[in-house]
């Protein structure tokens, strides 16, 4: 029996499937015509270095809700697919930086955040065993020699600080060829990292003090609806809908009324989508801080009126981003239900994909016990649940039901590459200096 046979995955509670079943049957069908698209999409623009997308599997929809392009979490991968994750990864490497032998991680500085750190030496493990010598850089302004960091499960990192000298950093005599950042950048752009003669993979501009949530689902609903056109699908089946909204302050209340105007805006045109396709689940949409990451500055509403009867502890809670960064715009995007359960309890759980550069190498489940279909779960009570994601990504099996774990694998994989290419585009614009933008 395969290892993808193995691995326990959700139950799809919900009987609204029917349009879902489409989708996958649509993705089989024309399996050969969609990896050809993409490897044609991928020749006119390079995909980014690395990058995670959560879904959501509403049964009569599956959609993304997010794109992070610093991902952390890889150590909540399956093991047996680092292989797979190397291979990538040297890919990944040769193509941007083809004379690379040496290289600098720049994390997050998380020091008292062992699951990031776990994730950091599992990033620099895939890293290593790619065939490069890979160190930590640290940004920590109060680090000033080496420092042995031990995890919880048992291995060991070394953390060192970051210097410069000229147009180069380095770690004393370690002068890498490239600088791979593990930073989303949210506090701006570090001085040290500016104006470097080594790359640094992501660029700058790609971290959250420059990109916002709105523009990335501007450029994905642009490559849904051409992906939806060649499938002869609805796009809204596999797009969440979203509306940007101008300045706000939430302490001040500014830009409150505009804001309810957007909801309302939007909760009307999810119900018509919902009416097209008998759903009987109220619609709501998430309000999200418009850059940033870290499931933070987020919620779910129902209605306008959520908006405007926001408590304190509410407004305080959606004024600032990770970093303590104001939240100054936000994003309101359609909420797609998560009807995927978990174990005995029922948890309510998401799919998260792993890419390195345009390959599928894994993922895990988002699972929450103390949340529900229509939450964030990227909130502290969540754990994870490695799947055999790579493999069933990329090995589909037409002779099984299209809501086979293969083939439900397979669609989370063409839906999470959507993502990934909408975030092609985006990192081309924004290199040229021309971000999409819209009314």
């Amino acid at each position: 029996m395969s290892i993808q046979h193995l691995q326990p995955v959700p139950h799809l509670t919900t009987v609204q499937n029917g349009p879902l079943l489409l989708i996958e049957k649509h993705l089989l069908d024309q399996q050969t015509e969609i990896e050809s698209w993409f490897r044609q999409e991928w020749k006119k623009t390079a995909a980014p270095f690395y990058a995670s997308v959560d879904l959501r599997n509403a049964g009569f929809k599956l959609a993304p809700v997010d794109t992070n392009l610093f991902p952390a979490g890889f150590n909540n991968l399956n093991p047996a697919f680092i292989p797979l994750c190397v291979q990538a990864m040297q890919s990944a490497i040769e193509r941007v930086c083809p004379s690379a032998n040496r290289i600098i991680l720049v994390p997050e500085s998380h020091t008292r955040n062992p699951y990031y750190l776990e994730s950091l030496a599992t990033l620099q493990d895939i890293i290593t065993k790619s065939g490069f010598e890979t160190r930590i850089g640290s940004l920590l302004e109060d680090l000033d020699g080496p420092q042995e960091v031990e995890l919880p499960s048992g291995r060991r990192l070394r953390l060192e600080p970051l210097q410069r000298s000229g147009d180069q950093v380095h770690l004393g005599g370690f002068t890498p060829c490239m600088v791979l950042l593990n930073n989303d950048l949210s506090s701006g752009h570090p001085p040290i990292l500016e104006g470097l003669r080594q790359p640094v993979i992501p660029p700058l501009q790609l971290g959250w003090s420059n990109r916002l949530k709105s523009q990335h689902f501007a450029y994905y609903k642009t490559v849904a609806e051409e992906f939806a056109a060649i499938m002869g699908l609805d796009p809204w089946l596999i797009t969440p809908l979203h509306l940007k909204c101008g300045e706000i302050n939430f302490m001040k209340r500014e830009g409150e009324e505009c804001l309810a105007r957007n909801v309302e805006s939007l909760l009307d045109a999810i119900r018509r989508k919902y009416d097209e396709y008998g759903v009987k689940e109220p619609p709501f949409v998430m309000v999200k801080a418009d850059a940033g990451t870290y499931g933070m500055g987020i919620m779910t509403v129902h209605s306008p009126d959520d908006v405007r009867d926001l408590n304190r502890k509410d407004r305080t809670r959606m004024a600032a981003t990770k970093g303590g960064a104001e939240t100054t715009k936000v994003i309101v995007q359609e909420g797609v239900y998560t009807f995927e359960t978990w174990g005995e309890g029922q948890a309510v759980s998401e799919p998260v994909v792993y890419m390195i550069d345009h390959f599928v190498v894994g993922g895990f489940y988002r699972v929450h016990t103390r949340r529900g279909a229509n939450e964030n779960l990227n909130s502290p009570g969540m754990h994870f649940e490695p799947l055999a994601f790579a493999n069933c990504c990329t090995m589909p099996e037409r002779s099984l039901a299209p809501d086979a774990h293969p083939n439900r694998f397979y669609a989370y994989g063409v839906i999470a590459r959507l993502a990934l290419l909408a975030a092609a585009r985006e990192k081309a614009a924004l290199a040229e200096g021309d971000p999409l933008d819209y009314p």
